[in-house]
């Protein structure tokens, strides 16, 4: 009931833009199919619906263009963000991270490079590190795939570090 709550809110005006994020998950048929006319009338009267599904029927019935990951692209942003990080590149599945110094000008600079490569990108973004970087860091606790190496007080992650995540 609370995800029809939601998603009834979500839908009540005519947004120009909507993320929906497996928006049928948990719903009955009837519900799903009466979601699926909304979302088409949103579309109609000319919203774009940004729609991320793991159910092929939803993606075949709603969707006018359908992106899937290639490995490969992960794998090439994964070797150009190696001789820019300032630690690990860490490898999520859908995207690229690595800690980096030099800001928006790295940024610029690695966006070249990927370029440069080849490899299509779906979203570029730069991240300061958090004091839970800072602290996990610290304590020598950092989670495995934590973009801050954990190795001692020299890696404390300074002002200027950021991290940045490439997805694809």
């Amino acid at each position: 009931m609370r995800r029809r709550l939601d998603l009834a809110a979500a839908l009540v005006a005519t947004p120009p833009v909507i993320f929906l994020d497996e928006p049928t998950t948990g719903l009955d048929p009837r519900s799903r199919l009466d979601l699926w006319k909304t979302i088409d009338e949103l579309v109609t009267n000319g919203s774009t619906v940004l729609l991320a599904t793991q159910y092929m029927e939803e993606a075949e019935q709603l969707a006018d263009d359908i992106v899937v990951n290639d490995p490969a692209d992960l794998a090439a942003a994964e070797l150009a963000l190696t001789s820019w990080a300032v630690g690990d590149v860490h490898i999520d599945g859908r995207s690229v991270n690595a800690p980096v110094v030099g800001g928006a000008d790295t940024l610029r600079d690695v966006l070249a490079e990927l370029s440069a490569s080849g490899v299509p990108l779906l979203d570029v973004g730069l991240r300061r590190p958090t004091l839970d970087d800072v602290f996990l860091t610290l304590t020598g606790s950092a989670p495995a795939g934590d973009a801050v190496s954990a190795t001692g007080n020299d890696d404390i992650p300074p002002a200027d570090q950021r991290e940045l995540e490439v997805a694809r």
